[in-house]
């Protein structure tokens, strides 16, 4: 039994992506992006009180990127990882996890913009700042893309995989605070994968609550 406690346009999204892409059986916990997630009942399968949270054979995983790891090396059928003794392997860890970085600076993003609800309490400079350093971000997608390697459709030459996975949905999130005008080849990339069936099926189903009301917000001034 697969279950994922999830909160729609959060980190735990990478994980209901992946879940479709292995086209294995699992269920879905909805849940609110509120104080519930520090109920006791919750701390015990996520103790900082984050998703997502994933209970799988009566054992509970809690970091996206642990997850995305042990569920293709449990599930390799689907050819999302890549083993040790594959040649993208290294290639196929760094982007798996440099998805992480992409998704603090949203997250940095998303406290600014959503979750501080008093102008007093945002700051200019760290809204600037962090878009910034997406910006930074893409221009590392970018650069991979961009390397003139037969069929580099994807970040790894091998085809798709959970890394496009991984960084796709931290773009996803991204995207929300700093836009791909400036890097054509990312946003080629994007387009490419999201057109997914999978994809599509982790995207918010307009019955649970969204954590972005906006599809951008761009920087903000005081006063403005």
């Amino acid at each position: 039994m697969i279950r994922l406690h999830h909160c729609p346009q959060t980190r735990s999204m990478r994980t209901l992506w992946l879940l479709h892409e292995l086209e294995v059986e699992f269920e879905v916990v909805l849940r609110a992006f509120d104080r519930s997630l520090r109920d006791p009942e919750y701390l015990s399968l996520s103790p900082a009180g984050r998703v997502p949270a994933l209970e799988i054979d009566g054992e509970r995983m809690f970091e996206t990127g642990a997850i995305t790891e042990y569920l293709c090396e449990r599930f390799p059928q689907a050819n999302m990882g890549r083993g040790p003794s594959d040649p993208d392997r290294m290639a196929w860890l760094v982007w798996v996890h440099f998805a992480e970085t992409i998704s603090q600076h949203a997250a940095a993003l998303t406290q600014q913009h959503i979750m501080l609800y008093e102008d007093a309490m945002r700051s200019p400079v760290v809204m600037k700042l962090e878009a910034a350093r997406l910006g930074k971000c893409y221009d590392a997608i970018e650069a991979r893309l961009s390397t003139p390697v037969e069929n580099r459709d994807y970040l790894l030459t091998s085809g798709f995989s959970a890394a496009d996975v991984s960084v796709g949905q931290a773009v996803y999130m991204a995207k929300h605070f700093a836009t791909l005008d400036r890097h054509p080849a990312v946003a080629e990339w994007y387009e490419r994968i999201t057109e997914r069936p999978e994809f599509r099926k982790s995207l918010p189903d307009g019955e649970g609550a969204r954590l972005y009301a906006r599809d951008f917000y761009p920087a903000w001034e005081p006063g403005a």
